[in-house]
């Protein structure tokens, strides 16, 4: 007798948009292999383009929409509340809030920040080609102070967009939108039936750029570690265009499978959880260099020295742990 057998793990398939993603890798990888100049036009074209369609739709959501929900949202802005949830534990659409509080609560903030930190993760980025930037010791520290500011400014005004425009609950809402994607949800409730379209076209905008910026940026950081012989050596080495193919190139493999690993929320999970872990030893590296070389050269300041810094180590390793703990499995590969 033929036994048989059922498993509810879905087969692998690679999808056009998959696809997609790889050829782009593989084009702007090339694209940048050829100079610096090649990859700083496409990276100031696209994010002016960027940034002006961001402004754009926050200022139209909040002039065109028809409703506003803004003060029905407000209501319970400000206490933290959890949506109710059914016996499979899936939320409800049209479900009553509960209050939560305690570790509920903080691992219910560490999921959530999944998202938000990736969008601005790659404000460090500059450091990666410091020794290409004019003038570093001036433009360094203001192109991470005036990055940071538009990022949290653009982001802190989208998410009050959208509490202007989508209700909290129900269809096409905040809690459940449209595609699983707020932002076209709130599209289509100002532009009408084009709103999604106009989103695929911004979101095309805003990662082609994203990607030729860590394109960029990411291999100069193999390039350092391999002079400093913690890497491969031939990732240290110059093409005739002044640009480190092999570690460029080398990149571009890991990235191609990591766009075959898995959905894009769960690649969120993994590289949040190792880039805020990072972030908390390189600020660990603060207190040991002020330890270890007290008397080197500092041309930027931490401001706040030793509190700020130690916060930040507490809440980074904090946000670790509780991503492990409420999302281990992506969080615990990363």
């Amino acid at each position: 007798k033929k036994q048989s057998t059922t498993s509810s793990e879905k087969p692998f398939t690679i999808s056009a948009a998959q696809l997609l993603g790889i050829a782009l890798i593989i084009f702007l990888t090339y694209t940048n292999t050829k100079g610096i100049q090649g990859g700083k036009i496409i990276q100031n074209t696209f994010t002016t383009t960027k940034l002006i369609s961001l402004f754009g739709l926050i200022i139209l959501g909040f002039l065109l929409v028809n409703h506003s929900y803004w003060s029905e949202n407000w209501e319970t802005g400000l206490h933290a509340m959890q949506l109710e949830k059914d016996t499979a534990g899936n939320f409800v659409k049209e479900g009553g809030w509960s209050p939560i509080s305690g570790a509920v609560l903080i691992g219910a903030i560490a999921a959530a920040m999944t998202g938000s930190i990736f969008s601005s993760d790659a404000w460090n980025n500059v450091t990666f080609i410091a020794g290409e930037i004019k003038n570093p010791k001036k433009n360094i520290g203001l192109s991470l102070f005036l990055g940071t500011l538009i990022v949290t400014i653009i982001y802190v005004s989208a998410n009050l967009m959208y509490l202007h425009v989508l209700p909290l609950t129900g269809t096409n809402s905040i809690a459940f939108p449209e595609g699983e994607r707020v932002a076209v949800a709130a599209s289509n409730q100002i532009f009408g039936k084009n709103g999604s379209i106009i989103i695929a076209i911004m979101i095309m905008i805003s990662t082609f750029g994203c990607n030729n910026g860590l394109i960029l940026a990411g291999a100069r950081v193999y390039y350092t570690m391999a002079k400093d012989g913690l890497f491969f050596k031939k990732t240290g080495v110059l093409n005739k265009n002044a640009v480190p193919e092999a570690a460029m190139w080398a990149q571009c493999i890991v990235a191609c499978l990591l766009c075959l690993s898995g959905k894009y929320g769960d690649l969120l999970d993994m590289i949040s959880f190792v880039v805020v872990l990072f972030y908390a030893l390189t600020i660990l590296g603060i207190f040991i260099l002020r330890k270890k070389m007290p008397d080197a050269e500092r041309p930027y300041k931490a401001f706040g020295y030793p509190i700020l810094p130690a916060i930040y180590i507490l809440m980074a390793i904090t946000f670790c742990v509780l991503l492990i703990w409420y999302k281990p499995t992506y969080a615990g590969w990363g």
